[in-house]
């Protein structure tokens, strides 16, 4: 498959590795920007995508026409309100940390719904854990303090999950590397 952005392939990847299945569901994706995701989700079989980004015009015109994507542009995944609950909520949401993200994404999820969310460690990372002179680069020795503060989130939201998975690709200028993680909702 290709998508209009490569989130679409890790996504994907995501997906496979966790044996989250959008056939049928009804998902929000929180930091949409191009659509990768958004394009994934559909391809994959979701009947409905609300598409959320703080940013406009970014979405791809394809995603944009698409009568199964509902455009919300100009929003914050941290103030985001949908008409209905949803079946799964994917997330890259770049600068916001997890332990503010995570709350919002499980309040959009029906019971028995999935978020898989994209973890970043460079958004997460203190200042002493990042490396000096290398713009966004995290110490490859702070991955596991940076993973471990994470997981602590998760796992303080008392619901199953499958803890943060080393994706086998790098991130956007190849510079560190990325997880995902998945929690199932139980309200």
């Amino acid at each position: 498959m290709s998508f209009v952005g490569r989130g679409g392939d890790k996504l994907s990847w995501a997906l496979d590795t966790f044996g989250v299945n959008p056939e049928g569901a009804v998902c929000v994706d929180l930091g949409s920007n191009v659509g990768g995701f958004v394009d994934c989700l559909l391809q994959r079989g979701a009947v409905k995508v609300y598409s959320v980004d703080t940013s406009y015009g970014t979405l791809a015109w394809t995603l944009r026409n698409d009568p199964r994507v509902v455009v919300m542009e100009r929003t914050n995944a941290l103030h985001v309100e949908i008409p209905e609950l949803a079946d799964i909520v994917t997330c890259d949401v770049g600068w916001t940390k997890q332990e503010k993200v995570i709350p919002k994404a499980l309040s959009l999820l029906k019971d028995g719904g999935r978020l898989v969310s994209l973890l970043k460690p460079q958004y997460e990372a203190e200042r002493d854990e990042m490396e000096k002179g290398k713009k966004g680069r995290v110490k490859e020795e702070a991955l596991a303090n940076i993973l471990e503060r994470v997981e602590e989130t998760i796992r303080s939201t008392g619901l199953p999950y499958k803890p943060p998975a080393r994706a086998p690709f790098l991130g956007g200028k190849g510079k560190n590397p990325e997880f995902y993680f998945t929690i199932s909702c139980q309200k």
